[in-house]
């Protein structure tokens, strides 16, 4: 229900949506997913994340206020299962957390459970000279909620970060 964000990944998704629901007009029944960062031993960012902080080069991105949309890869499948065998689900559908954090909270997190420090900051201005407007993606805030598929039914096999974790380590 909230307004669309600007930026790179906004535009991308705007024009992906506006296509997907041309198959509306055949009298299809069309569920936009929506997905946060998914985290999940077998690929995405996870493996990635982990390597990085047992390292003990993790840090805050920016100031580290920025929520990060996450979702453990089992709530993920979960929800898309939910949404093929529901006829109730329709348009966009978040699959995210019912637990948004924010990244300095996701950064202490994984600190913690992977036993590493976790003091280098990544500098919001270095992150936009590397990255230029991709830096966006980490260092936009969004707060991203799951109402949807928590309207329709749907119940988390983990809920918080800190379940995740606990599950993926």
């Amino acid at each position: 229900s909230s307004p669309r964000g600007t930026g790179f990944l906004a535009s991308v998704c705007k024009e992906w949506e506006s296509c997907a629901m041309r198959a509306g007009d055949l009298g299809l029944r069309v569920v936009l997913l929506r997905t946060g960062m998914v985290l999940g031993n077998g690929g995405g960012s996870w493996p990635l994340l982990k390597k990085i902080f047992k390292l003990g080069l993790g840090g805050r991105l920016g100031n580290g206020k920025q929520f990060v949309p996450w979702i453990h890869l089992e709530d993920e499948v979960g929800i898309i299962l939910h949404a093929l065998e529901q006829e109730s689900y329709r348009g966009p559908v978040n699959l995210t957390s019912p637990h948004p954090v924010t990244n300095a909270g996701l950064t202490r997190l994984f600190a913690r459970h992977l036993k590493r420090p976790a003091f280098i900051p990544a500098p919001a201005f270095a992150l936009k000279m590397a990255l230029g407007d991709l830096a966006t993606i980490v260092l936009d805030s969004q707060r991203v909620m799951p109402k949807v598929a928590q309207d329709n039914g749907y119940h988390f096999k983990h809920p918080t970060l800190e379940e995740a974790l606990v599950s993926l380590l």
